[in-house]
Formats: structure tokens, sequence, C-alpha cells
């Protein structure tokens, strides 16, 4: 079962995060912050990932701490899910349209966390989210999964089709890279032999 919960409390948020590998794409996220909701209701969807986000957070000041501490938690849950990633393909990549967007993401489950992050936004909001927050919480989840991560922006000009091209293009990849390779079920993907 390539399960996780993994819980986070702090001084400015208390984060529950419940996922499943190999799910449909069930999801039931709730952190207060309806655009993010909305993103990581995507990412659900489109990695086949079930996952349960509870989030309470100091939204009075803002939802930077929130939104980076759920990146934290998933990015938790993700590491403690795939343990030692015995079998499964390791790389994904997508380049995803959004009416005027595309969005191209590559990462590699590698253990050494990286990001590379070639997106920029007309606005600096969406509704009333902070669209530098998109960077936050891609920072948060590539650092505590373990992800080489690069997301470049090929085209667009509407911010809320830009972030939604970004997180279905991670989505997208994260789905295939958590994928067990049936040529290769009972193998770690490294001439190293561990990730």
């Amino acid at each position: 079962m390539r399960t996780a919960t993994i819980t986070r409390k702090t001084a400015e948020t208390d984060i529950t995060v419940t996922l499943s590998l190999d799910g449909t794409g069930v999801y039931d996220n709730q952190t207060g912050v309806g655009f993010f909701d909305h993103m990581l209701d995507q990412l659900s969807r489109h990695a086949l990932i079930d996952m349960t986000v509870r989030a309470t957070g100091d939204l009075h000041i803002d939802d930077h701490h929130t939104v980076e501490d759920v990146g934290i938690a998933i990015g938790q849950a993700l590491t403690q899910a795939l343990g030692d990633k015995r079998g499964i393909r390791r790389y994904g990549e997508c380049a995803l349209a959004m009416d005027d967007a595309q969005v191209a993401c590559a990462l590699d489950l590698s253990g050494r966390p990286f990001l590379i992050f070639n997106v920029e936004f007309p606005t600096q909001k969406i509704g009333t989210f902070d669209t530098e927050l998109v960077r936050e919480f891609m920072q948060a989840l590539s650092t505590h999964g373990g992800i080489t991560l690069h997301l470049d922006q090929r085209h667009g000009f509407n911010s809320h089709h830009i972030a939604e091209a970004a997180f279905k293009a991670l989505a997208r990849a994260l789905r295939v890279a958590v994928e067990t390779d049936p040529r290769k079920a009972d193998a770690i993907p490294s001439t190293k032999g561990t990730l």
C-alpha cells in the first residue's frame, strides 16, 4: 500500500495530508484558501493520487504560511508513500495547454531537490490569491519531496490559466513518475542501487 498520512503543526499552521499513490484522483482539500484548494484538486485529479488535505493557518496575516506548509506536508507524504522507490518509473514530463497558457513540467523523483521555475504571472493576484505563492508551493514540494522539478512557461497571458496549467502539468508528470514500471517492478530505478 503506497499511502501516507502526515501531520504538521506549528505556531502558524495545523495541517494533515493523507494520500494514496494508487488512487483514482479522489480529493477532499480544505485549506481555507479557495483558489489553492482548486489547484490541489487539479493536482490530485490529474495525478490520479487520492488526496485529503485539512489545513488551518494564520490567514488573518496572509495565505503564505498555509500554502508553503501544505507544500511541505504533501512533499513529506509523497516521500513516505514512495518508500525506497522500488519499481517506480522515476521520471515524468508533460507539456500542458490550457487556453492561452502552456506550461511544461519535467521532474525526477531523485531524492535531490532542485527547482527551476520559469513561470511569470501578469498579475499579482488571482482573486485574493497571491500569484507568488505558486512558486512557494512548488519550492516546498520539491524540497520536502526530494524532487528535481522544472516548470517552464511557454505561453500565457491569463494568470489563472498559467497557474492551473502549471499544477496540471505537475500532476500529469507526477502521475507517470510514481507509476510502477512493469518491466522493472522490483528494481530501484538507478545505477547506484538507491535513491
